[in-house]
């Protein structure tokens, strides 16, 4: 390799002045985001100005106590979405390690180490073993340059660089022996000048960097439906606010106190709690996921997970370790497996002897790595390893032949010991083996391939200290076996793929690979492939009608580019599918944006992925997904049975504000009974409901359909019962004290306290639509606990203090009143409990198994 001065790099004023007019060499990256303008991007949702508007209702009325325990909550969750948004920038600015690499650069003769952001185009670069490469270029002379492109191309094999002969053309990264490096690829073997050509936005990673300027994220389907239902209901209130203005001032007379039923009642029908759980469920959805390692990036994802029907996933670094493994050694047509067949026999001694002195000794090779890996764990303590050896001579590997040669001079040896490496015709060739015996080596080369493994040969030879020959072919070399190599599995990926399935989850591969080795990994994984794989070349001539068609049936795509993977993705959703795609690398990032749900790789993946994605997984651990999916199926139920159980409770507090005012009767509800229960036990139930395991069908039912919405026809008739049943009984509780003459008073505290405890049997009744409230109560929920404690402390002081008695305007209750309103409560839910132990009834209207 030629030195340094036979390259002429920029001098330091030149690379200065294109610094100033090209910026700096980063990829794009997400605007972070301060905390007001998370603020802002809160407070602006039309959910929360409800909340605040009713807020303010609240200071308009004089109510100053109930107007600030409703803001203070407001600024509560203010605050969760804050702590937990800046805590998923930090942990992502922890994992930015690509961005900016250090790197060796010629500049005016010397040679300087600089940030990678700092190179412009024009700069020399010296790329060493171990280097990330900063910017696009071009290989201006280099020694065994190999360079790992799988964060671009899905291939985990190293590929050989060549010096440029002037006359190529930069092109797509990928295959061997081309004159081009690329930003972002780490350097595994060798070293190389390489001229700068792009930097940034210009590069490969950049231009996919941009594919994702023109992709939005998804407004979730349950934060769609909520927003029409929260319009809808609160549009109700407005009217039967009116109705209620209107009938208390023509049967009364007092258009006052009108106007103060009315806001009670409207108090009573706004749902503002329906915002506090979507979004308290999510964020401590968030946090609870993290303690898994899963790092949430957008909370509203977490819902979407329990409906995704199909997981796309990139192979390399994902399904596999990224790293390959020896899996086999062939000698004199014997076969030896190293995982299954126990300790090394001597006959393969020598083949592992010889493959580690054609290798590195610090290599980062991955297959070399494999190599020496072995070599410690199987020679140890032996004469096949030759510490004190002198490395003498390499021959590199070459476009004419894919082999490599290390000279070796033993410090009591009087020949020198040549080992060798590559591809297993070239080896062949090296050996001068032809006829049956070449056929034979060629037969046992298939049967390898066939298993997806990647083999190469070696060989040994012997030549007396004098000068060394030129080339390779003069040494007469000695054929000694074949070495496979595998990119394993990772650690219980069969079984995450096992319960996708049992959970009606298809699972796609998606890589860059070839279609051998993508259908060998999916026979080890358990992945459904029925023999079928479409390539890139296939899926390039298809149109999107055909692509659409081909996805219904096709569970493995090989070879394929990045622009490939988001038109699959794509297809999967135009069909209706729900999208959730895992990947790691550059090339994933426009899919994983597109997709439903993207979930990156955050220990090995790139930034632009883990920008694109709404999950990151810092472990890099695929089963995590499986545990993100039974997350999210179980943040989805314990939402819809908090929203049920909130649209259920508003039936009666609504009810009896307004049926006494048509009745021509007293009010039993005043604005302080709205506010204790709206504010304290219906928000307190939320966390209830946010802390209730998950149901144990969680994970062997299918996704639910997407289409189908949370609040559809069966749904809420099941909720709008439950109110009814409710309404009923405290009502006629209401009625039934009022007539016999014990007073308003009287009949409003057996009201609201029959109330209170209806509401406590929906909260049990409504946390598991499978078991009973006596299992609730079982089920270990400190929040639970806490609000029933809460809940009765709270009965006994409105009942048996006087001042609160009297604020709350009720009378003294003996203990045979309490055990009324008790029973009157329960049998209010008692239906649907019945409706629970019955196994059809269940599964048919719970949709319960």
């Amino acid at each position: 390799m030629e030195s340094q001065a036979g390259f002429e790099g920029l001098s330091p004023e030149e690379a200065a002045r294109r610094l100033e007019a090209e910026g700096y060499n980063e990829l794009p990256r997400a605007e972070e985001r301060g905390i007001l303008r998370i603020i802002f991007e809160v407070i602006k949702e039309p959910m929360f100005l409800l909340l605040i508007a009713i807020g303010s209702i609240y200071l308009l009325l004089g109510d100053i106590e109930e107007a600030a325990i409703l803001m203070s909550f407001v600024f509560v969750i203010i605050g969760i979405t804050i702590y937990q948004e800046r805590r998923t920038e930090r942990a992502l600015e922890a994992l930015r390690h690509l961005s900016s690499p250090r790197t060796l650069v010629i500049r005016g003769g010397r040679m300087l180490r600089i940030p990678g952001r700092e190179v412009v185009r024009g700069d020399l670069l010296l790329l060493k073993e171990g280097d990330r490469v900063p910017a696009d270029g071009v290989v201006l002379d280099s020694m065994h340059l190999l360079v790992d492109e799988s964060l671009l191309t899905g291939e985990s094999v190293p590929v050989r660089k060549r010096p440029w002969d002037g006359v190529a053309k930069m092109g797509r990264p990928g295959g061997d022996d081309q004159p081009f490096v690329y930003s972002g690829t780490l350097v595994v073997k060798g070293h190389g000048y390489v001229r700068v050509l792009a930097t940034g936005l210009n590069t490969e990673m950049g231009k996919i960097g941009r594919a994702l300027e023109s992709l939005g994220p998804e407004e979730t389907s349950l934060q769609r439906e909520t927003r029409k239902l929260v319009r809808n209901i609160a549009l109700l209130g407005l009217i039967l606010s009116a109705i209620v203005i209107v009938a208390y001032g023509l049967t009364k007379g007092d258009w006052l106190h009108g106007f103060l039923a009315g806001l009670t009642l409207a108090m009573a029908v706004i749902p503002e709690e329906f915002p506090v759980v979507l979004t308290v469920f999510l964020a401590l959805g968030a946090w609870r996921i993290s303690k898994s390692r899963v790092l949430t990036r957008r909370v509203a994802s977490l819902e979407t997970l329990g409906a995704a029907t199909v997981l796309c996933v990139d192979k390399t670094g994902t399904l596999t370790q990224n790293e390959m493994m020896l899996k086999k050694m062939l000698v004199d047509d014997e076969f030896y497996d190293v995982e299954k067949d126990g300790p090394l026999p001597e006959k393969f001694h020598e083949l592992l002897e010889f493959s580690v002195l054609a290798s590195g000794k610090d290599a980062l090779d991955p297959m070399e790595k494999a190599i020496n890996q072995l070599s410690d764990k199987q020679l140890a303590n032996t004469e096949h390893v030759h510490r004190n050896w002198s490395l003498v001579k390499e021959y590199i590997l070459s476009e004419k032949l894919l082999a490599m040669s290390q000279v070796w001079s033993s410090p009591d040896g009087e020949e020198y010991v040549i080992a060798a490496k590559g591809a297993p015709e070239a080896i062949a060739d090296l050996c001068h083996l032809e006829g049956e015996r070449l056929a034979e080596i060629s037969k046992k080369v298939a049967a390898m391939a066939d298993e997806g493994l990647r083999v190469i040969g070696v060989a040994k030879a012997y030549f007396k200290k004098v000068d060394l020959p030129v080339q390779q072919h003069d040494f007469r070399f000695e054929f000694l076996g074949l070495l496979g190599f595998k990119d394993p599995a990772r650690p219980g990926v069969a079984e995450a793929i096992e319960e996708c399935h049992q959970a009606g989850i298809r699972v796609v591969m998606i890589t860059g690979d070839y279609p051998g080795t993508a259908l060998h990994l999916a026979r080890e994984i358990g992945l459904d492939s029925a023999g079928s794989v479409v390539t890139g070349p296939e899926l390039e001539r298809m149109s999107d009608e055909g692509l659409r068609e081909k996805v219904r049936e096709v569970n493995i795509f090989a070879r394929v580019t990045p622009e490939q993977k988001l038109r699959i993705v794509n297809a999967f959703k135009a069909n209706g599918e729900v999208v959730a795609m895992t990947g790691d690398g550059i090339n994933d990032a426009p899919a994983l944006k597109s997709a439903n749900i993207g979930v990156a790789m955050g220990g090995r993946g790139t930034d632009v992925a883990r920008e694109s994605a709404s999950l990151v997984l810092l472990d890099d651990d695929f089963t995590s997904i499986v545990r993100a999916v039974r997350n999210g199926r179980r943040i989805y139920d314990n939402i819809k049975k908090a929203m049920i159980y909130i649209f259920t409770i508003h039936i009666p507090i609504a009810g009896i504000t307004l049926i006494p005012v048509l009745l021509n009767m007293p009010l039993v509800l005043l604005p302080v009974h709205i506010a204790f229960l709206e504010l304290i036990i219906d928000p307190a139930c939320s966390i209830v409901f946010e802390a209730q395991p998950e149901e144990p069908d969680v994970m062997s039912r299918p996704p639910r359909d997407p289409k189908l919405k949370m609040f559809n026809r069966k749904t809420l008739t099941l909720g709008i019962l439950q109110g009814l049943v409710v309404l009923a009984a405290v009502l006629l509780i209401f009625v039934f004290s009022y007539y016999r003459g014990q007073g308003e008073a009287e009949a409003r505290a057996l009201t609201y306290v029959t109330l209170i405890v209806a509401n406590i049997c929906l909260i049990l009744t409504n946390l598991s639509w499978s078991k009973s409230m006596l299992s609730s109560l079982r089920t270990r929920n400190i929040p639970l606990w806490l609000v029933l404690g809460g809940t009765l402390t709270f009965i006994f002081l409105i009942l048996y203090v006087p001042v609160l008695r009297g604020i709350f305007k009720m009378a003294y209750l003996h203990p045979e009143d309490i055990v009324f309103c008790f029973a009157a409560g329960v049998a209010s839910v008692l239906w649907f409990e019945v409706l629970k132990a019955v196994k059809p009834l269940k599964k048919r209207f719970l949709c319960v198994a």
